[in-house]
């Protein structure tokens, strides 16, 4: 079981869904840690135990509510129903939110927009307008990010739409098209009639983006919009206002150092045992290697112009190519290298055995993976050349077959992919228990 975090002055504790949110998840972990915010990690098993009973606040962060779905499990699911009607707090970001919609697990009664009616690749900067709410009181600009949104269709009169999207900012992006530049000296319409898919981030204005609502005796909240951005102050000051109203108590402003299970948690004290120095050694080595193997694949992918960086954590990539997948290994691999450099200096040679043997699996597969991705990807950007190609659609049969191999015919995360995501992920989660 995970360590228990202090929860200074709060009446509650809350809980983070940790399955199925990979970079969205570490992300979101950064930012409750940035804003000094305690919180544990849960996992759906945990869920269906009957873990909740220990929290006030599930937080759910990005990620396909599809797949969350599927890893809560009907008990996940039921569980989850009934820690929010008996009085718990949920609160949902992206995907977070989509899997509580109507269309999810029904807390909510919010539909999500079907695909052709929304602006499917938003991503970027926008403009909120709020109505009156506690969690805002500290905002003085309503500028905030959104990734790649879903768009909701919020009805019901039980709702309260907390914010609705706004103008969108020049830096953002609709797909890969600049917002500033296609509004200065573009033609959305001519974009949208090559592209067909909807671009035009006005499309979004007057949309609901932030929601709040009642199921039982509980409250929800689901946000389009990603208060965990990097280095976001005003996303940080909206994620502590969320906290107190949710979890009903001030923040205590001395907070938490960080939250036990976190990612980036330091693991203290130092381990005396020279035995297990060649273990650790060979840890290191391993992990290295893993490391050095996605940011050569990444690289690859800049290079050929396929992608840049928008922050810390994410990319920008080109229509024709997947993007997400790629900045996620490469994040997700580096958090593990992160984790390891500080914690085998204390960790003793079983739970390096252990990290070891998870460490050699993900290697088993991620070579032969970025192996195969770097030639995709050059055949992509050759097939750019050629003609109109989407991550989905391309004529070229090789190019068909390799992307079914990787990661499926599925937009969300399949194929050799999702494998190889999933051990990822178990490796990094084993991290964080050994650093709690």
């Amino acid at each position: 079981m995970l360590p228990t975090a202090s929860t200074g002055t709060f009446s509650g504790k809350a809980a983070l869904l940790w399955d199925e949110s990979f970079l969205w998840g570490v992300m979101a972990c950064k930012a409750l840690q940035a804003a000094r915010l305690p919180f544990d990690l849960v996992r759906s098993g945990e869920i269906r135990e009957g873990r909740l009973r220990e929290y006030r606040l599930l937080f759910v962060p990005g990620g396909w509510a599809s797949n969350k779905s599927k890893a809560l499990g009907d008990g996940g699911v039921a569980a989850i129903r009934d820690f929010v009607h008996g009085g718990g707090r949920y609160l949902g970001f992206c995907g977070g939110a989509g899997l509580a919609t109507q269309d999810g697990i029904g807390l909510l009664p919010v539909k999500r927009k079907p695909t052709c009616e929304r602006v499917p690749s938003f991503s970027g900067r926008v403009r909120l307008s709020l109505s009156e709410h506690p969690i805002w009181r500290n905002v003085a600009e309503p500028v905030f990010h959104a990734w790649w949104p879903s768009q909701f269709i919020a009805e019901d009169p039980g709702l309260q739409v907390l914010a609705a999207y706004g103008e969108a900012l020049p830096d953002a992006f609709s797909s890969d098209v600049n917002v500033g530049d296609t509004e200065q000296y573009g033609s959305w319409t001519e974009l949208e009639s090559l592209y067909q898919i909807n671009l035009d981030p006005r499309r979004l204005q007057n949309d609901p983006a932030v929601v709040e609502g009642a199921f039982g005796e509980g409250r929800v909240i689901l946000s389009l919009i990603h208060f965990d951005t990097p280095d976001d102050e005003r996303g940080a000051a909206v994620l502590r206002s969320l906290w107190e109203y949710l979890l009903g108590a001030p923040v205590c402003s001395g907070g938490a150092e960080h939250a036990e299970g976190h990612p980036a948690s330091e693991c203290a004290g130092q381990a005396d045992d020279a035995a297990q120095k060649p273990q650790a050694d060979a840890l290191a080595s391993l992990v290295r290697d893993l490391e050095a193997s996605v940011d050569g694949l990444v690289s690859l992918g800049m290079r050929n112009f396929l992608w840049f960086r928008r922050n810390a954590l994410l990319f920008q990539w080109r229509r024709g190519v997947r993007g997400l997948e790629y900045c996620t290994l490469q994040m997700m691999t580096g958090e593990i290298a992160e984790t390891v450099r500080r914690g085998v200096r204390v960790w003793d040679t079983d739970e390096i055995a252990c990290i070891t043997d998870r460490a050699v699996k993900v290697k088993g597969l991620l070579l032969p993976f970025v192996e195969k991705a770097k030639r995709l990807l050059v055949l992509e950007r050759h097939a750019l050349q050629n003609g109109h190609i989407t991550y989905e659609k391309c004529d070229d049969p090789l190019i068909r077959e390799m992307r079914g191999q990787l990661f499926s015919t599925s937009k969300s995360h399949g194929g050799l992919f999702k494998e190889l995501i999933d051990a990822i992920d178990a490796l990094l989660f084993s991290l964080i228990k050994s650093c709690g």
